[in-house]
């Protein structure tokens, strides 16, 4: 059995942040697979299916939460138990996404993943939907990119994401202080849950910072300035966004302040 898999990038869940191809997509899917995460983290299933309905309505397709396999603790681990944890969390997800997809879809069904932003930054979804073929289900895969954090980072705040003829290096909160040094000029930093950027102070005293939370939802939040400055305002705010949703999901830009600001 061959299924047809549309992987669309969605940006932030607001239906203004939909490319006029993701939303065509979407007319197409007859069943849409969506992550159950627990009850933390449910306003994301709904959002998703608000978003399809607003497209949609509300027949003519289905929306399956998928029951998400355990992750472990990843923070506590190191490079190694990290990836093996994630890898075996991808093949866990894999077999899931295949029996629904087994027992749910016809030779003519569309499959469709909705992705938070785009599925080519720091994203699963395509590793998955390639791992679910060694569960005996044949896929013809097609992507559909989305506005990413990093756009709508770089929107909110105004910016160019990199010096005059500079370069742009993207990491993540885990590999942060190994790969920083100012030279790299602006570094985008993703994935980060502990604002691994303070322990970055003692050296670089004068960073700064363009962070965003929650980017395209209705409790957006915006803070920018020096690091040492603004650093307890966004672990203030980081806190009250937590505490109202159970979970943030935020970026951030690193610049180097004058002192160290290579030449463009």
């Amino acid at each position: 059995m061959s299924v047809e898999v549309l992987v669309i990038g969605i940006g932030s869940g607001d239906p203004g942040h939909l490319t006029g191809e993701a939303a065509a997509a979407i007319r197409r899917v007859d069943l849409f697979l969506v992550a159950d995460k627990g009850e933390v983290k449910s306003d994301l299933v709904t959002l998703r299916t608000a978003l399809v309905q607003g497209v949609r309505g509300t027949g003519g397709y289905r929306v399956v939460e998928v029951p998400d396999p355990e992750r472990g603790p990843d923070a506590q681990r190191d490079t190694a138990a990290y990836t093996a944890g994630v890898r075996d969390w991808h093949a866990a997800r894999a077999a899931r996404y295949a029996e629904v997809i087994r027992r749910e879809v016809g030779p003519d069904g569309v499959v469709g993943f909705l992705v938070w932003g785009d599925p080519a930054f720091y994203d699963s979804t395509l590793r998955i939907v390639d791992s679910v073929a060694e569960h005996g289900v044949d896929l013809t895969t097609t992507v559909l990119p989305g506005i990413s954090s990093l756009q709508l980072l770089a929107a909110r705040h105004r910016l160019v994401l990199n010096g005059v003829g500079g370069s742009v290096h993207v990491t993540t909160g885990r590999r942060l202080l190994v790969e920083y040094r100012a030279d790299l000029g602006d570094v985008v930093v993703m994935l980060d849950g502990t604002l691994t950027c303070a322990r970055l102070l003692d050296a670089h005293p004068d960073l700064k910072i363009f962070w965003g939370a929650q980017l395209g939802l209705a409790d957006e939040a915006l803070v920018a300035g020096r690091l040492a400055d603004v650093l307890d305002e966004i672990r203030s705010v980081r806190l009250r966004l937590r505490a109202e949703r159970g979970w943030v999901m935020d970026t951030y830009l690193l610049r180097p302040g004058p002192a160290s600001e290579p030449p463009g």
